[in-house]
């Protein structure tokens, strides 16, 4: 399957990272994004293996307190709409106004 990020998940990475690094360095920010990467990919190769609620599935970040949800768009495309921390309420960032 291929991957698309949706518009607002460059942000979400680019917070997320600027925390890391502002907080615990660069070489945490650098982990944090390669276990994305890899995550993200391993949501390519088996997207189904992921637990779902409607259409959305969910992936956890296994190191960082984070998850990202994403879609299987067309039978084809992984498309991840946003990476969020763990506590924050489940609504945060799928409301469509």
């Amino acid at each position: 399957m291929k991957l698309r990020l949706a518009p607002t998940v460059y942000s979400d990475l680019l917070e997320i990272m600027e925390y890391y690094d502002s907080e615990a360095g660069s070489d945490v920010a650098a982990e944090f994004y390669a276990e994305f990467r890899s995550r993200a990919n391993a949501a390519t190769q088996r997207p189904y293996s992921f637990p779902s609620s409607g259409d959305l599935r969910r992936v956890n970040l296994k190191t960082f307190p984070h998850h990202f949800l994403f879609e299987i768009v067309g039978g084809d495309t992984v498309q991840i709409l946003i990476v969020r921390h763990d506590l924050r309420h489940p609504d945060y960032g799928l409301r469509v106004d």
